[in-house]
């Protein structure tokens, strides 16, 4: 009987340790399954690059605009698009003929004047014999003061008659000057080396310089040397400064990065809907004309590059446990160590679309540092409604 109770009492106390071990582990598995878990990444040393981006048309450094300053029909053309032509060269003319008939007459003009000039002249030379004759003759009392008188009075008539003749002359002959450079305006010279990018012109097609002179040709000086004019708005050009290097991509190139550098960067602002930009000047190169004028260029202007700097992702700078409803005034990372997370306040350098430089004596590359809670995300796959 004795042995009997002992096997009972024995059997008794195994079953109650199994329950409580049973009890015990279930517990652990409890705590462990809701304690909270923490996705982390570490901390990570790379080139930090700031850019400020835009777009902007790519222009020819310098163009010039070739013009008529006279009306007509342009009755030739010697050059097209993508010509090439020197300082000099004969672009294109208007009818001359108009121009020409204007000279002659003018010409005709000076002629006649410079003979009216000769006829006085002539009648100058007779009343001054006259005037001297007269004045011996009056000396010499063989003739009356009224007759000297009237001697002098033609000779003094002839001696302005002189004088208006040749201001006639140099009138006719400032005319005819004016109608030959007319007549030379109806020849369009290039007045650079370039190449033509527009021309807005046809033949028998009537030019009228009235009120200013009309544009027949664009003239791109250097198309191996463009510019990109960039519209930035008001609340980046505090960031972009002269000197600054700058990657762009044109649509006509996807898979190639371009480079330049700011040249300029203009103080004049546009304002369209209210919202305010700048023109910020960028010089490209163009050795193989690949950029062609007019083109559309998504500009990344770097502000600011730091190598080396310790970086963590820009979703660790918003992490905040779970269980932590304490505000901070500081930016802070939290940190992952022996299972736990501990904050330390930081400061924050330059940034890019993806990470941020950490400043701080306390960081070091490789820590582990908290991005997002694991268990939130997982409420999140359980509140999401079915597909």
């Amino acid at each position: 009987m004795k042995i009997k109770n002992f096997e009972i009492k024995k059997r008794y106390i195994v079953i109650t340790a199994i329950a409580i071990a049973i009890v015990l582990t279930f517990g652990i598995i409890l705590k462990l399954k809701n304690a909270p878990k923490y996705i982390t990444a570490p901390v990570t040393k790379r080139t930090i690059t700031q850019v400020v981006e835009a777009s902007g048309t790519i222009n020819p450094v310098n163009t010039v605009s070739v013009g008529s300053t006279v009306s007509g029909l342009i009755s030739a053309i010697y050059v097209d698009f993508n010509s090439v032509v020197k300082k000099g060269e004969l672009l294109a003319e208007i009818d001359p003929r108009t121009f020409q008939a204007t000279v002659d007459q003018n010409m005709a003009a000076v002629n006649n004047a410079q003979a009216a000039l000769d006829e006085v002249n002539a009648a100058l030379e007779m009343s001054t014999k006259t005037y001297n004759r007269y004045k011996n003759l009056y000396g010499r009392n063989f003739i009356p003061k009224s007759e000297l008188d009237q001697a002098e009075s033609t000779y003094k008539t002839d001696l302005a008659r002189v004088k208006a003749a040749r201001y006639k002359i140099e009138q006719a002959h400032a005319q005819y000057e004016n109608s030959l450079v007319n007549l030379n305006y109806t020849k369009i010279i290039a007045p650079v080396d370039g190449m033509i990018i527009a021309r807005k012109i046809d033949l028998g097609q009537p030019v009228a310089a009235t009120l200013q002179a009309p544009e027949l040709f664009t003239i791109a000086q250097d198309l191996e040397e463009m510019q990109i004019e960039v519209n930035v708005s008001e609340a980046d050009i505090g960031e972009v400064k002269e000197g600054q290097d700058v990657i762009y991509t044109l649509d006509g190139y996807p898979n190639t990065d371009f480079k330049g550098h700011v040249t300029q960067v203009r103080i004049s602002p546009t304002t369209v809907s209210n919202v305010v930009t700048y023109s910020v000047i960028v010089k490209v190169a163009n050795p193989d004309m690949k950029l062609k004028p007019g083109m559309t260029a998504n500009v990344s202007i770097i502000t600011s590059q730091v190598d080396d700097a310790l970086c963590v992702p820009n979703r660790a700078l918003k992490f905040t446990p779970e269980n932590n409803q304490k505000k901070y005034e500081n930016q802070g990372l939290w940190i992952s160590e022996r299972g736990g997370l501990h904050r330390i306040d930081v400061k924050l350098g330059a940034s890019d679309d993806n990470y941020t430089q950490i400043i701080s004596d306390e960081i070091e590359e490789g820590m582990q540092v908290a991005v997002s809670n694991a268990n939130a995300k997982k409420k999140q796959m359980r509140m999401r409604p079915p597909m």
